[in-house]
């Protein structure tokens, strides 16, 4: 399946495919345009838009994108959620301070901005940091944290 987005991707834009395609849809197909062109792009292609203005799998109540995905598709694993709450906060700068870690996502999403700037390539670069963020989140709920 084809998913569209924003072009210029930082966190939630990063964490999002890579949820996406962990899982969601392991053959999803990520499209990547302007802000302007997103709804053009889903009447064209079909693709399933996200973390885009006025998308079903977008920031609402609070909550980004990421977390909007994980309800949508009814996900349950605790370290995703656990996850979840770190993404929340690098994303949603009024909450930058409600989680340890999200300070260091975010500063690695910018530097992986600077070093990529091509969404694709940074995806592929950044897919790592994400599985071993969540291979450490898997890590603090096994031990109850």
């Amino acid at each position: 399946m084809k998913w569209v987005t924003r072009s210029h991707v930082h966190v939630d834009r990063v964490a999002c495919p890579w949820l996406i395609s962990r899982f969601v849809d392991s053959d999803a197909e990520f499209l990547f345009v302007p802000k302007s062109q997103v709804k053009q792009v889903v009447e064209e292609t079909g693709a399933i838009p996200f973390d885009a203005p006025e998308v079903e799998l977008g920031h609402h109540n609070d909550k980004c994108s990421f977390e909007t995905i994980i309800e949508h598709y009814d996900l349950t694993d605790k370290a995703l959620l656990r996850l979840a709450k770190i993404v929340h906060s690098a994303d949603v700068r009024v909450d930058r301070d409600a989680d340890p870690v999200a300070t260091g996502l975010e500063a690695i999403a910018v530097g992986y901005s600077l070093r990529f700037p091509n969404d694709l390539e940074n995806l592929e670069q950044q897919f790592d940091v994400y599985d071993a963020l969540y291979a450490w989140c898997r890590l603090q709920v096994a031990k109850g944290e």
